[in-house]
This record gives C-alpha cells, sequence and structure tokens, in this order.
C-alpha cells in the first residue's frame, strides 16, 4: 500500500477559481467553498489533486473553475 503513495513534492496541483456566489444556495454549498480555502469571490488557489479536493470540487462544480496543468510542463522547465 506504502508504493501507491505519491511523493511529497510529485503531487499534481489544480487551480481552482471561485467564479459564482453563494448567495440564494444551501449552506452546504457555502460551507464547502470555505472547506476549499475560499474566502472571497474570484479568488484563485492551488490545491493538490487528491481524491477528497476532487470529491469537494465536484459538489460545488457549479460555482467554480478548474484548471489542470499541462501534463509535461514541469518537464520542459527543468529541462530549459
Amino acid at each position: 500500500m506504502a508504493d501507491k503513495r505519491m511523493a511529497p513534492g510529485a503531487a499534481t496541483m489544480l487551480r481552482v477559481t471561485w467564479v459564482k456566489s453563494t448567495i440564494g444556495h444551501k449552506a452546504a454549498a457555502r460551507g464547502t467553498i470555505r472547506a476549499l480555502g475560499l474566502h472571497r469571490l474570484h479568488q484563485t488557489i492551488e490545491l493538490a489533486d487528491t481524491p477528497v479536493n476532487r470529491g469537494m470540487l465536484r459538489r460545488v462544480a457549479f460555482l467554480l473553475t478548474v484548471e489542470e496543468p499541462p501534463a509535461g510542463g514541469a518537464a520542459t522547465e527543468k529541462d530549459a
């Protein structure tokens, strides 16, 4: 089981931007936005790509935009 874990520095990141207000939405959606670490509308944060974070993002996907970094982006920067 230990071999399935990723090294601490090898985790991929997701860029999450809060784009739609939670006014008029259920308290669970507001709580999930806060739990993700978002505080202001149009705020962008980077989160580790874990199953827990993916589940929270799926619950409030209608309020957010999520971007994944390009697959080979980090490798090309090291080569330069």
